[in-house]
């Protein structure tokens, strides 16, 4: 990925009000690939303490976005065509990090795969609580 795109892909990211509101961090962003963490707040869980579905879902959307964007040499904008989610386990833990992978990318249709991971602030460990398969169009 060159210097300039990187820039691209961090300042979009970064002026994003929704990925501020969730306090998100673009943790890594190279050509096909883009992670993504957003800490635990109150407003995203259910009453047992784990993550709300919408918010993984959320984040399943915004990370496949990225990387499919990482995918085009140029300047891009995509659009979700389609977005299934599967839930493997309670997401229980303080941060939700994503790992989205381009597994195929054409010129104006890609696929994502995004596995989405709950994380513990003491600890390095990730537990697998998502995975997802996601269809973006460029449109410009």
């Amino acid at each position: 990925m060159t210097p300039e795109k990187r820039k691209l892909v961090t300042d979009s990211f970064n002026r994003s009000e929704t990925l501020k509101f969730y306090k998100a961090e673009l943790l890594e962003v190279d050509t096909d690939f883009v992670s993504i963490k957003i800490p635990k707040m109150e407003m995203m869980t259910r009453k047992a303490g784990m993550f709300n579905g919408a918010m993984i879902a959320s984040l399943v959307d915004v990370s496949s976005g990225y990387a499919a964007v990482s995918h085009y040499a140029e300047d891009c904008y995509v659009v979700t065509v389609e977005l299934k989610v599967n839930y493997l386990r309670p997401a229980m833990g303080d941060a939700l990090v994503s790992k989205s992978y381009v597994i195929k990318g054409g010129t104006k249709i890609s696929v994502i795969r995004t596995e989405i991971y709950v994380r513990n602030e003491n600890s390095d460990l990730e537990s697998h609580v998502a995975t997802s398969l996601v269809t973006m169009m460029k449109i410009r």
